[in-house]
């Protein structure tokens, strides 16, 4: 995070005793990234947070993935994938490879109850909210969510989703930190003048005290973790002594937050500009951009849609979300629909859309791309829902 925040009670100094009223102890944890040496986090509890009595196997759902092979452009629609109500352990896993697994799930709403505990040991979450509402408690406070929302979840952060509605949530899971592009921040990490979001569009925690004020009391509780063994994504079901949300306080750089789309101001240009003017986050060996409504190039002869293009060292996912997406006009791609075009490949719009797309002055779409620097496999969930027509397209053939 590029900015501090303190939130609830907590000493003038760090790593100096801080007691409640009743002249106990409080518990200081630090939740810090890369070794000492990069964000962080103090945060300060009630209980101890490392006493567990009790560590069982914690059994994910399908994680096998299935090379793109032989190599095709692929259409996935993800509202065609039936998922369970939970926002955790429902999630169906649609693509990924070493570095980023990417799931979906269409959570219940207030009937289906919240999810379990659940922290992501490997690495940063961003969860991109297509449509509902909730929060997600969180060991450093409340998040509210609604449509259109990214929630960016730090490693190691337990929480909970606590859908209000039914929620279609597009899970980004990374195998390290996600952030705001670095070209857009300052070398102390203020967002720069020239970026398309700042700091007032970051909506951090809150209700600290009424969240730990419900758990008062509580023992035994069990929280999901997802962690590593080599190469494989495993689980583990932790029980700790004392509830996790016993978090009096806490400050420091290091904390989830939410990000609407409304909130992000596309850059456009005289000419057609590339995606990496699109992006908002950054992960190791992935981007995720959006591109939304906006007015498009105003040269006299210029091409609103995107010129063909071969992405040589990336594979490029596409979620379509709202509005009406020129380039891919006559495709089959629908709202709810994924575009994976490979590295390798060259695509781009369908050919008709070209001479459609001439004296446009706006655009009227909502995606969601994440490109990766290494080849994307298919989950079973991205499998169950194939468009196998997508490939031909462009040929003019649908079978």
């Amino acid at each position: 995070m590029p900015y501090y925040r303190c939130v609830g009670e907590v000493p003038a100094k760090r790593h100096t005793q801080l007691r409640d009223v009743e002249g106990r102890l409080l518990r200081e944890e630090l939740m810090g990234e890369e070794g000492f040496s990069s964000d962080s986090s103090l945060l300060y509890h009630r209980g101890v947070p490392s006493a567990i009595v009790a560590s069982e196997v914690w059994v994910l759902p399908d994680q096998t993935r299935a090379p793109n092979h032989p190599l095709k452009p692929r259409h996935l629609r993800l509202h065609d994938l039936e998922t369970g109500p939970d926002a955790v352990t429902d999630r169906r896993l649609v693509l990924g490879n070493a570095d980023v697994r990417i799931g979906y799930v269409v959570t219940g709403g207030t009937d289906a109850g919240p999810s379990p505990y659940y922290r992501n040991a490997i690495g940063d979450e961003c969860v991109f909210v297509e449509a509902g509402s909730g929060s997600v408690e969180t060991v450093f406070g409340v998040l509210d969510y609604r449509a259109g929302d990214y929630v960016v979840i730090p490693r190691a952060t337990t929480h909970r989703w606590v859908p209000a509605e039914p929620s279609r949530l597009y899970a980004i899971e990374a195998n390290s930190h996600v952030g705001p592009p670095r070209r857009y921040l300052s070398q102390h990490g203020q967002l720069l003048e020239h970026a398309p979001y700042c700091e007032r569009d970051l909506h951090g925690p809150h209700s600290l005290a009424e969240l730990v004020e419900r758990q008062t009391g509580e023992v035994d509780v069990e929280v999901l973790v997802k962690h590593r063994i080599g190469t494989g994504v495993v689980g583990t079901a932790m029980t700790y002594a004392t509830h996790p949300f016993d978090v009096v306080g806490w400050d420091g750089c290091l904390y989830p937050y939410t990000f609407n789309l409304d909130d992000y101001m596309p850059i456009t240009g005289k000419v057609h500009q590339p995606p990496p003017v699109h992006q908002v986050f950054e992960g190791r060996n992935f981007v995720v951009c959006n591109f939304l409504p906006r007015k498009v190039d105003y040269h006299e002869l210029a091409i609103p849609v995107p010129y063909y293009h071969s992405n040589v060292d990336s594979d490029e996912v596409m979620f379509y979300v709202a509005g009406d997406y020129e380039a891919r006009k006559g495709s089959g791609i629908g709202l709810g629909s994924i575009s994976l075009h490979p590295g390798g490949y060259a695509h781009g719009p369908q050919p008709d859309a070209i001479e459609a797309s001439l004296g446009a002055e706006s655009f009227d779409e909502s995606a969601v791309m994440v490109d990766t620097f290494a080849p994307l496999e298919l989950g079973e969930g991205g499998l169950a829902v194939e468009d196998p027509a997508y490939a031909w397209t462009w040929a003019g053939r649908r079978a």
